[in-house]
């Protein structure tokens, strides 16, 4: 038998029968004798036969593969919501590309152009923290290939999204921080640029109001990674009125923020009570261990690509868009306690 891919043609000769029945045989078609099938699967399994997926993708109009455009897998969340995303691809016959754009405007665009140049059925998206400008998302729309957010929505663009409530979960955190008594609470925030970075911020200030708390500009920094949480606590401590806690943006920063007030004698949450946001792997191992709001990232992921799937397999079933919002809990732990 010739060296290379094993075809349909190859298992008909070795067998001394046709190709079409080779081929129904592989469909389980219920013309073809149950001695036949066996012996076509046999010999299909001992030389590894692979269906041609070019062709495939050619006969069905599909390519049978997604699109994923993450801001950095190196964050448990995006993580745990790659890992949903793969386990419903890989069960419904679906590979699954992924593009990093590493939170930067310039190579997210990029990945869009890559990703419809693949030729892929479908795309899950998540925006850079750069990203204000949306024509290359739009483009998969222009072009009728489906589109579902998740976690980082764009605004003014029609397509299905899976979120949690962010507001909700924020004035929940806060919340929790003015219930153990905290009266100055300092709020390590995200980029306005982004819908999550503005809905944690009012979950903060909502919080404080209902608390009898003036919100204090001086209070709310942009702080959305370790680095910068550095700079920011040096900050909050040259204030009159140190603040006596600390609502992060994101686990990251909450983490940044601890090392370095501990580093200077700080007590936790003695002196400064902490809450961060994502509850990674990192919260647990902390010391103490880090309250954090559990945004349910695998969750995330099965959802956007069920969503995707629908739209790609079932595209008029559902002719409005959908948004499916997730219950976002707080996980209470020795930070804040």
């Amino acid at each position: 038998m010739r060296s290379g891919q094993v075809t349909i043609k190859d298992i008909a000769k070795a067998l001394g029968i046709s190709p079409s029945t080779v081929s129904r045989a592989l469909k389980d078609h219920p013309d073809i004798s149950a001695e036949t099938k066996k012996a076509v699967n046999d010999l299909a399994k001992k030389l590894r036969y692979q269906p041609n997926a070019v062709a495939l993708s050619l006969k069905h109009s599909r390519s049978n593969t997604i699109g994923v455009i993450i801001p950095e897998i190196v964050h448990y969340f995006f993580s745990s919501v790659i890992s949903g995303i793969e386990d419903v691809a890989y069960d419904a016959g679906f590979t699954v590309i992924i593009c990093q754009s590493n939170e930067k405007y310039d190579r997210e665009v990029a990945n869009a152009h890559a990703l419809l140049s693949h030729r892929v059925d479908g795309v899950l998206v998540s925006v850079s923290k750069e990203t204000s400008e949306f024509e290359h998302i739009s483009m998969f729309k222009e072009r009728d290939v489906p589109l579902v957010f998740f976690d980082r929505i764009v605004p003014g663009v029609d397509a299905d999204s899976v979120i949690i409530d962010d507001r909700k979960a924020s004035y929940d955190a806060t919340k929790h921080l003015i219930d153990g008594g905290k009266k100055c609470i300092a709020h390590f925030a995200g980029p306005q640029n982004l819908s999550i970075g503005r809905e944690r911020k009012e979950g903060y200030m909502d919080a404080l109001k209902e608390g009898g708390i003036e919100p204090d500009p001086k209070l709310i920094i942009e702080a959305d990674s370790f680095e910068k949480a550095i700079k920011a606590i040096d900050q909050i401590l040259n204030l009159p009125n140190r603040p006596d806690g600390i609502f992060a943006v994101n686990d990251l920063t909450a983490i940044g923020a601890m090392q370095t007030l501990q580093k200077k004698g700080v007590k936790i949450p003695g002196d400064i009570a902490i809450v961060g946001f994502s509850d990674g792997r990192f919260s647990g191992i902390t010391e103490p261990n880090l309250t954090s709001v559990d945004q349910h990232g695998y969750e995330m992921g099965t959802f956007a690509t069920q969503m995707l799937l629908n739209r790609i397999l079932s595209p008029v079933q559902n002719p409005g868009t959908i948004t499916k919002v997730l219950n976002a809990n707080l996980i209470v732990r020795g930070s804040s306690i």
